[in-house]
């Protein structure tokens, strides 16, 4: 089993949703009020926004 999974979060600005890796590399931004979601921290990310569901 892997040990990361994809996770769709939801922004708490505008309710817009996003896909992401729970292992990402790179900063995510809201795609429509520019409000950072996933902060990088060297390994997991640490993510600012409500988890709606691990696909």
């Amino acid at each position: 089993m892997p040990e990361s999974k994809f996770l769709k979060i939801k922004c708490p600005r505008c309710s817009t949703q996003h896909i992401t890796f729970g292992k990402a590399t790179t900063r995510i931004k809201c795609r429509s009020c520019n409000k950072l979601l996933v902060k990088l921290t060297g390994g997991k990310v640490k993510i600012k926004a409500p988890i709606k569901e691990v696909i």
